[in-house]
């Protein structure tokens, strides 16, 4: 099983893209897609989704994974900006057939670190850890996406 984790924004979408092989996670693939702030909205939104697209047609996994959102009272906007961004990824894995699957956070700390409050230093070494990476990625965003991914095998693991 191949499993396509996401963690999605406007100016960092962060992907990582794992193989489950006799009870064995492999790394296959990870990085980021960047958008500029310079460029408007729609280009990079556009941008976002062609990304996806590509990644999901190199890369053929059995589901994409995506973080829940989470809005602060205090920033609003934030929200709404992630929600552009998790909306053409949505429609990236539904234009391709690809099941989706969202997770809040605290489930995916809960998972990959034990404990839904951990930190982000936590669950990168969590991560890396699991992947045998001698480096730690650079971009948190890759992480992130990497736990959306290792976390849902974990979870589907659980039920069967």
């Amino acid at each position: 099983m191949i499993i396509l984790g996401v963690d999605p924004a406007l100016a960092v979408t962060g992907y990582g893209v794992i193989r489950l092989k006799r009870n064995r996670i492999e790394l296959c693939e990870a990085g980021v897609i960047q958008t500029r702030a310079k460029e408007d909205t729609s280009r990079r939104l556009d941008k976002i989704y062609r990304g996806i697209v590509k990644l999901i047609e190199d890369t053929h996994p059995d589901c994409l994974v995506l973080e829940k959102i989470y809005s602060h009272y205090r920033h609003p906007t934030t929200s709404y900006i992630l929600g552009q961004a998790r909306g053409v990824i949505c429609l990236a894995a539904a234009g391709k057939g690809i099941p989706l699957f969202e997770y809040s956070a605290t489930r995916i700390k809960k998972a990959i670190v034990g404990k839904g409050l951990a930190s982000k230093s936590q669950v990168q070494k969590m991560v890396a850890g699991t992947l045998g990476l001698q480096v730690l990625p650079r971009y948190l965003d890759v992480t992130d996406a990497l736990a959306l991914a290792i976390a849902h095998s974990y979870i589907i693991k659980s039920r069967l």
